[in-house]
């Protein structure tokens, strides 16, 4: 099969292709796994920690993307759920121990022997892709697999943010960042509390109309003031100032979220310029997203439905693999970017 791997810690330019296209075996399942072959996986963020180390894989060479939606082909002998044909998805979550208190409690996402997709196992920039069939999703009908990909990341860990920032409807909403995830929060606010406002912190122009054009009250560049305090706020951005300047635009007791896998050290800093009577007093928390459960994709997947939730996408073809990582690098983002596999 041809499969996309990251040989190497480097760092993206124009000059250097991160990946390198190889050929290799195609995969044989277990008893208890299925192979899918991969008809579209979304593009992220966290793939380009990996090639640049700040998220470093497990091992090298190795094949990234855990955004993945195709076709069931091979089935174990032990597999229940899933039959040949199927169409079926994974995500960030590959693996956990599945006996830990924190498994018992369905935080897999906490597991110490949590596993990610393209990061810690082979991923989904590939023809073909296996995985657990306790790990794997049937995917929704209404939507196509390259629709559906970006779902499986920046939607259900998006949705996690949402539950832990846990608004109520008419309270305002904010969202630092407005990439893949922020978009699809955004719809899904609109879907779940539809008298909260939302303003979004972006320093894009063209990510500020699309968050406005989707129905965002507000859109403004990072550092703007907002109109009205904000209810609680979800960061996406992989940096500290954005985050840390809306802090004293929270409502007592409001609620700051960071989901990112890191953040950059460029501007850590900015943490010397909080100011605790202004910034954190009067029981105001920052909350951090840690991966995703199983129970977050299934009914982020069932919210995207039932709400007809689905992303504003830009679709590579598979052999433009760098040119997608290269332009999320350079910050040319729009939605979702997804990889046409099939």
């Amino acid at each position: 099969m041809k499969a996309w791997i990251i040989e190497k810690i480097i760092h993206i330019s124009e000059e250097i292709e991160p990946l390198k296209l190889l050929e290799l075996e195609e995969p044989e399942p277990a008893e208890d796994e299925i192979v899918i072959k991969v008809h579209a996986c979304g593009i992220c963020h966290t793939e380009i920690d990996e090639i640049e180390g700040r998220a470093k894989p497990s091992f090298f060479p190795i094949i990234p993307g855990h955004q993945i939606a195709g076709e069931v082909i091979k089935i174990g002998s032990e597999v229940k759920n899933f039959k040949i044909g199927d169409r079926a998805g994974a995500g960030w979550i590959y693996s956990s121990c599945e006996k830990c208190e924190y498994c018992k409690r369905g935080l897999e996402n906490l597991c110490s022997k949590f596993k990610a997709t393209g990061k810690d196992v082979h991923g989904g920039y590939a023809e073909y892709f296996k995985i657990k069939e306790t790990f794997a999703f049937p995917l929704p009908q209404r939507f196509s697999y390259e629709e559906v990909a970006p779902l499986f990341c920046a939607g259900a860990i998006g949705y996690r943010s949402l539950k832990l920032a846990n608004p109520r409807d008419e309270q305002n909403i904010g969202l630092i960042g407005f990439g893949a995830s922020g978009h699809l929060v955004l719809k899904l606010i609109k879907a779940l509390f539809p008298f909260s406002k939302v303003f979004v912190f972006a320093r894009n122009s063209v990510q500020r109309k699309l968050a406005l054009d989707l129905g965002a009250f507000w859109a403004g560049d990072i550092g703007d003031e907002p109109p009205q305090k904000i209810h609680c706020a979800i960061d996406t951005t992989p940096v500290w100032k954005p985050p840390l300047s809306v802090l004293k635009y929270l409502v007592p007791g409001g609620r700051l979220v960071i989901n990112a896998i890191r953040k950059e050290d460029k501007d850590k800093d900015a943490f010397l310029n909080i100011d605790y009577a202004r910034d954190l007093w009067m029981e105001k928390e920052i909350k951090t997203v840690a991966n995703v459960t199983r129970k977050d994709i299934k009914e982020f997947l069932q919210l995207a439905e039932t709400f007809n939730i689905k992303p504003e996408i830009e679709i590579y073809p598979f052999e433009k693999a760098n040119q997608a990582l290269k332009d999320i690098k350079n910050k040319k983002i729009k939605g979702a970017k997804v990889l046409k596999i099939v």
